[in-house]
């Protein structure tokens, strides 16, 4: 057995495992790290301005590759800007791997300069977190790391003091276990049975599918056709369940349209798939459930659940398929589809805008943005309204990708994210849908685009505001208070950083400026500038919220802004 140091240790392991880059800020404590990666080939450090953009980016690459991917902090500071990106990835279920260095170990424990523990600290979001004290431990955690990581679909943190991972010990060759597709999980023939019989009596099925139909497209269809249902996605399932699926009704909840929301509230039975969807308040009260779910901590959790069938969404349903009866009444799913057609109808007639006006509606961008694209394009979008515009106006087509924070809901997330999709998939175009928000939160990024070249393509939705949460507020009868933003020019600010900047407001140059922007041959940011009173209407308004707009129109007028209410109406009803 050879001589190695614990860096290189990790490194060899990293690269065994299929490992091309690690996003991070170098710092003393991870110079064993760094310089053995200056020293191989098939492996580069890619240098970002905050930590917390490279665990995004780690995130977007697992996502994209389904292997492993990985980030790196140094001591103190330097890992716990990690925590938010690495809460993400967990929560969102990708492989990645951190690499959280340490205080020199003899100092752990004294209060020294920027001391934490890092292995106490990032527990809650990982699945595998452990102290490499002794370069002895080496080998066995870097391999543990890994597989947890790849195994279970999260994050795993491996920590070390600085000075551990310059020490050497005797390092065997890298063998990992081939963790390839996992083998598919059946449910029982005697659940499968009573599923069946279930599905069958129902008059009224509705299908509500989730991420968990990834590879279950033709069993997803197959059942809709034999139960004649509609089949309303969740926003993570959009890119796997809308492509060519005639069933497909689109999305229930805040962000979704009323074909989805009244085809699970008026359905007697309902098929969850894959799926751990939130929100309690869109699903049916008396509908009997069937939940498929390869996790059994997540059947019932949402809602009341009758059948449970814990299992692949793909094996599950091939299981199922020969014991649902054909039906011939298909007037529950013919409503679905009517509604969604006139829903797909009102979304174009609000995608527009009068050349000469000032403002864009968001709507617009969004469409234009959808048309524009490449038929394979990945496209990241911030939380907030880019996301509303993305779930409604982005049309998924089995070779497109959509990535957000669609389970922790940070800010911040869409440029990291499109930084590490394009790096991790050079060939495919890559859009970003920020907000002004997020944008400015982790601003820096710009400069970790510009260093490294990466053509990424930004369109900052800027309404100078924090809008969702303006939403929230007025739906709440509240005023809006610590929601307006005072910003500058980011194209602008992106030509200072080095990218191609460009500023649109009005409708009938957005359209030219989206062509241009595109076809850059490098990273561009188009400032858009969309109307701050846009209202992005959930599928039904519960009469608490109706009443606490009403309140808010109140306040508002009482407190002298009658202009924003005026505003509000030009911007929504008169067009």
């Amino acid at each position: 057995m050879a001589n190695k140091s614990v860096a290189e240790i990790i490194i060899d392991t990293l690269q065994a495992a299929g490992v091309k880059r690690v996003f991070g800020v170098v710092g003393d404590s991870l110079n064993g790290i760094t310089e053995t990666i200056r020293a191989r080939e098939g492996i580069e450090f890619i240098g970002v301005r905050h930590e917390e953009g490279g665990a995004f980016a780690a995130g977007a690459e697992a996502y994209l590759t389904g292997d492993l991917a990985v980030c790196a902090g140094s001591c103190g500071p330097g890992n716990t800007h990690l925590i938010n990106g690495l809460f993400d990835c967990h929560r969102s279920r990708v492989p990645v791997l951190a690499l959280a260095a340490q205080i020199p170990s003899a100092e752990i424990g004294t209060g020294y300069f920027q001391e934490t523990h890092p292995e106490r600290l990032f527990q809650e979001c990982s699945h595998y977190c452990e102290l490499i004290s002794v370069p002895e431990q080496a080998v066995r955690t870097i391999e543990c790391a890994v597989t947890a990581a790849l195994g279970k679909r999260g994050v795993a943190v491996v920590v070390f003091p600085g000075d551990v991972a310059e020490l050497k010990t005797e390092a065997p060759e890298v063998r990992l276990p081939t963790l390839g597709r996992h083998s598919a999980l059946h449910p029982s023939e005697a659940d499968i049975r009573q599923a069946a019989e279930l599905l069958n009596a129902g008059e009224k099925v509705t299908i509500l599918a989730g991420i968990g139909c990834a590879e279950a497209h033709a069993e997803l269809l197959q059942t809709a056709a034999a139960l004649h249902a509609p089949v309303v996605h969740a926003l993570r399932g959009k890119e796997f369940v809308e492509p060519n699926n005639p069933y497909d009704v689109g999305l229930t909840g805040l962000l979704g349209m009323p074909a989805g929301y009244h085809a699970l509230l008026d359905a007697d039975t309902v098929l969850m798939l894959g799926t751990d969807f939130p929100y309690r308040q869109f699903l049916p009260d008396d509908a009997r459930v069937v939940q498929v779910d390869t996790r059994a901590e997540h059947i019932g959790r949402r809602t009341r659940v009758e059948i449970g069938l814990v299992g692949d969404v793909a094996a599950t349903l091939r299981a199922l398929l020969p014991r649902l009866t054909p039906r011939n009444n298909s007037d529950h799913l013919t409503e679905a589809q009517e509604r969604h057609r006139a829903d797909e109808i009102s979304l174009a007639e609000l995608a527009t805008g009068e050349p000469g006006d000032t403002s864009l509606h968001p709507q617009h961008v969004a469409r234009l943005l959808d048309e524009l694209a490449s038929e394979d394009a990945v496209f990241t979008c911030d939380v907030g309204t880019p996301t509303i515009w993305a779930a409604r106006y982005l049309h998924m087509n089995g070779r497109r990708s959509l990535i957000g924070s669609f389970v922790h809901g940070s800010m911040a997330n869409a440029l990291s994210q499109a930084y590490g999709a394009a790096l991790a998939q050079p060939h495919r175009q890559v859009i970003a849908m920020c907000g002004d928000g997020g944008l400015a939160m982790l601003l820096s990024e710009l400069l970790t685009i510009r260093q490294h070249k990466i053509p990424v393509k930004i369109v900052v939705f800027n309404n100078s505001s924090l809008g969702f949460v303006e939403l929230e507020m007025k739906a709440a009868g509240i005023l809006e208070y610590g929601t307006e933003l005072d910003n500058p020019d980011f194209s602008t600010v992106a030509a200072a950083a080095g990218l191609r900047g460009f500023r649109v407001s009005d409708p009938g140059q957005l359209e030219s400026v989206l062509r241009e922007a595109l076809a850059h041959d490098g990273p561009a940011l188009v400032d858009a500038v969309v109307k701050r009173q846009e209202l992005s209407m959930p599928p039904s308004i519960e009469a608490k919220q109706a009443s606490g707009f009403s309140i808010y129109a109140m306040k508002a007028l009482m407190d002298g802004r009658g202009g924003e209410l005026l505003e509000m109406a030009k911007t929504n009803l008169f067009r």
